[in-house]
C-alpha cells in the first residue's frame, strides 16, 4: 500500500523509472499534449471533464511522491487575444503548494515559445494532461535528488 498521495499506477511506474533531471509536464486543458512533447515522453490523460482534474491537484500528488529541483510555468502573453495584465491566479496556488512541499523552491517563468522547446527535449518523460480551464496553468517540473531524511 502506498503512503504518498499519488496512487495512479501508470504515473507511479513512469516516475519510478525516472531519474535526476527528468522532466514532468503538468498540462492544462489547452496545452497541445499530443504534439508538444519530448521523444521519450508518455502522455497520461486525466482530462475527465472540464475542470476535472486540475493542474494544482496533480502537482500536489506528484510532490508527495518525488523531489523537485525546479518548477517552471509558461509565461503569459501580454498582447493579443490571450493577454493577461497580471499573474494568473493559478500561479498563487502553485506557489503555496510548492512552499508547503519544498520550502524555498521558486516558481520560475519561461516565455511561451521557449517553454515548448524546453518540453520537447529527450529528458521529458511524462505529460500529465489535465482538464484545467485556467489559462497559463502549464507547469514543467525537473526531478531532483532524494536526500537522506
Amino acid at each position: 500500500m502506498l503512503k504518498h498521495r499519488l496512487i495512479h499506477p501508470q504515473i507511479n511506474a513512469i516516475l519510478g523509472r525516472a531519474g535526476h533531471h527528468g522532466k514532468i509536464l503538468i498540462a492544462d486543458g489547452n496545452y497541445p499534449a499530443s504534439s508538444k512533447k519530448g521523444q521519450n515522453a508518455e502522455v497520461i490523460s486525466l482530462n475527465l471533464s472540464p475542470g476535472i482534474v486540475t493542474c494544482s491537484q496533480v502537482l500536489t500528488a506528484i510532490l508527495s511522491a518525488i523531489p523537485i529541483e525546479s518548477a517552471h510555468t509558461m509565461m503569459y502573453e501580454t498582447t493579443g487575444p490571450y493577454a493577461l495584465t497580471e499573474d494568473p491566479p493559478v500561479w498563487s496556488d502553485f506557489r503555496k503548494i510548492l512552499a508547503a512541499a519544498q520550502p524555498g523552491l521558486p516558481l520560475q517563468f519561461i516565455e511561451k515559445w521557449e517553454f515548448y522547446k524546453a518540453v520537447e527535449t529527450p529528458d521529458h518523460i511524462l505529460t500529465v494532461q489535465t482538464a484545467d480551464q485556467q489559462r497559463f496553468a502549464n507547469l514543467l517540473l525537473s526531478i531532483g535528488v532524494r536526500m537522506d531524511e
